[in-house]
């Protein structure tokens, strides 16, 4: 593992200059860069240190318009090499920079006092105080301050120390970070003749190998590893800090600058996040031109330019509603709707500039990121976003997951599953039970009831809780059930479902009498309608229900029905003669002595479970048609 250091500071402040004197690498990497004497994209660069340990430095361009190549390099870094002239002392973009290191919750640096060849050691002590100043707001606060000049060399031994101190802190303090899938957040990709496409980025969580299959979020469609490099070394495995990677992906696969390629399950692509929006720090003005000072938490509505890892959208703060909530920290809830997905997990750290006059205005954590949405939006109340605040904060990914369950009420995992936060389980089992209940009252004459009756009748109210689609709900109720009857508060009998203790109750002799005679109402060629035999034989519907679903009766329209015996003689009948040569309505009800009306809906009926086929020139035996006796 490498801590990953990126530069900061002013332009023309040394700091390209200064990485070579301690690298002996030229971080200008563009031939544009070294004509200019500037830094314009990010370069990169790093140190051997003599306790074994490496440094990956990212260098980044000092001119305050390329402040968004800045961020490309600052969005991935571990701590800081905050550079300040000493003949110059701190400039406008010395104090962007410093707040935008703070908003990303970088809180480990060290700053080299350049030039110091170029002042006398009265301002290199007014300097040395301006700059504790200048730190004491911020998360750098008390990082030392190391004199150094890199055209003679003085002071290099004791930065390269201070660097060694850092390093060693920061990797304890990843070292103690939660253990993650790895994370390359693209900066750069070209084309290598002969090997094809090649991504560079910083590598963060666990460490990823040649031959991985990664994601790539956003997008569709994932990558494989052929080869990595680490600081021009081919390696098998790569841990945390600078990568590069020779991958196989489709040629139309979008992977660029912002893209991320992962495998860790908590990021995902969204243009949509609920985030918490702490305020800068309370910066001087020193220099800075008008505008660019940190100022107040943004307001509802307000139009910023998002930074996030390597990525750059256009997004709106939302901070009305259920969405106006101060955390305990004085940080802000806010919805950000962003113009483009980006890749986004629990804890990022991302950063908001106003575009115009351009500075940076807030830093923020995303919560969630993707938001509750419809009716699952009422359950955000300040109790729950402050345990999800919390559980973000202490990195647990199990804690992020219940916390977040809680928020939406129900969600649909990575695996597809759907998971139900403890109340609406809760609120499920009681509708469950409700229904059965209902249902043994309305059916005394049964042992319970088929789960496909009491799936939708659970899955609606739980609907009305929590934002679930079909298919989700229907998994969200078969969840429900199996919880009530792990809990033995429902018992599962012969396939159906019953309340403990529900015996069914004795069949009706009155009832059961109608039913008799029902059917033999029905046992004729041209039976009346369903309803009119019914009432003529004082049958009520929960007879004629009993009667179909133990197979006595065969409706085929909702007003016309036959006893069982006398639809098989039917319909044996109408096979014979298919079987004989296409079979026309006309012949078949010339056979059995009925009307059209009858034979029709006989003949549809045979159609539609496959015991018949309709063709032009009458029916014939169909693909479920049993053999005839003797053939």
């Amino acid at each position: 593992m490498s801590v990953v250091l990126g530069t900061a500071g002013h332009i023309d402040h040394g700091k390209t200059t200064l990485l070579a004197a301690l690298t002996g690498i030229d971080a200008d990497r563009l031939p544009e860069e070294r004509r200019r004497g500037m830094t314009i994209d990010v370069g990169y660069a790093h140190l051997a240190l003599a306790d074994g340990r490496v440094i990956d430095f990212v260098d980044v361009p000092g001119h305050d318009r390329l402040i968004g190549n800045m961020l490309v390099g600052a969005g991935e870094i571990d701590a800081a090499l905050l550079v300040i002239a000493a003949d110059d002392g701190p400039r406008a973009q010395t104090l962007e920079h410093l707040a935008i290191l703070h908003a990303l919750g970088i809180d480990g640096a060290v700053v080299a006092l350049t030039k110091t060849d170029l002042a006398d050691a009265e301002r290199v002590a007014a300097v040395r105080a301006t700059i504790a100043a200048l730190l004491a707001p911020t998360r750098l606060a008390g990082s030392p301050v190391i004199g150094v000049s890199a055209r003679t060399g003085d002071g290099l031994p004791e930065l390269r120390d201070a660097l060694a101190a850092l390093a060693a802190r920061t990797e304890e303090r990843i070292a103690a970070e939660p253990v993650t899938g790895a994370r390359l957040a693209v900066d750069r990709r070209f084309a290598v003749r002969g090997r094809g496409l090649v991504v560079t980025g910083s590598l963060r969580g666990g460490p990823l190998a040649t031959g991985e299959l990664l994601r790539l979020v956003p997008g569709e469609g994932s990558v494989r590893i052929r080869e990595l490099q680490v600081r021009g070394s081919t390696e098998e495995r790569a841990l945390r800090g600078r990568v590069a990677g020779n991958v196989a992906a489709a040629e139309d696969l979008p992977i660029g600058r912002g893209s991320v390629l992962t495998h860790d399950p908590a990021v995902v692509a969204s243009d949509r996040l609920l985030v918490a929006i702490e305020a800068g720090a309370a910066l001087p003005e020193g220099e800075t031109r008008p505008g660019r000072r940190s100022g107040p938490l943004p307001p509802d509505g307000a139009i910023l330019r998002l930074h996030a890892a390597t990525a750059e959208t256009g997004a709106r703060v939302g901070r009305s509603g259920r969405d106006d909530l101060l955390l305990a920290d004085g940080a802000a809830l806010a919805v950000l709707r962003l113009d483009a997905p980006i890749a986004a997990a629990p804890g990022d750290r991302i950063l908001l500039r106003r575009p115009s006059p351009a500075g940076s205005v807030a830093g923020a954590v995303i919560l969630d990121p993707t938001p509750p949405r419809g009716i699952s939006r009422r359950r955000q109340d300040p109790e729950r976003v402050a345990a999800l605040a919390a559980a973000v904060a202490s990195g647990d990914r199990s804690a992020i997951g219940a916390a977040t369950l809680d928020l939406h009420g129900a969600r649909i995992g990575p695996d597809g599953a759907t998971h139900l936060a403890p109340d609406l389980l809760a609120a499920g089992m009681e509708a469950a039970i409700a229904a059965v209940a209902a249902y043994h009252r309305s059916q005394p004459g049964e042992v319970g009831i088929p789960p496909a009756t009491l799936r939708p009748l659970v899955a609606r109210p739980l609907r009305r809780l929590a934002t679930l689609p079909g298919p989700a709900a229907t998994a969200a109720a078969d969840r429900a059930i199996e919880a009530a009857l792990a809990e033995a508060r429902m018992v599962r009998d012969a396939g159906r479902i019953r309340l403990p203790g529900h015996a069914a109750a004795g069949p009706d002799p009155a009832l059961l009498a109608a039913m008799d005679r029902l059917e033999a109402a029905l046992g004729v060629v041209a039976p009346p309608a369903l309803s009119a035999a019914a009432r003529a034989v004082d049958c009520p519907p929960e007879g004629i229900r009993a009667l179909e679903r133990s197979g006595r009766i065969v409706v085929v329209a909702p007003e016309l029905a036959w006893s069982a015996a006398r639809y098989r003689e039917l319909a044996a009948r109408a096979l014979v003669m298919a079987h004989a040569g296409p079979l026309t309505p006309a012949a078949y009800r010339d056979a059995t002595g009925t009307s059209r009306k009858y034979v029709l809906a006989i003949l549809e009926d045979l159609d539609r479970r496959g015991i018949l086929r309709r063709t032009d020139a009458g029916h014939l035996p169909g693909p479920k048609a049993p053999p005839l006796p003797g053939r």
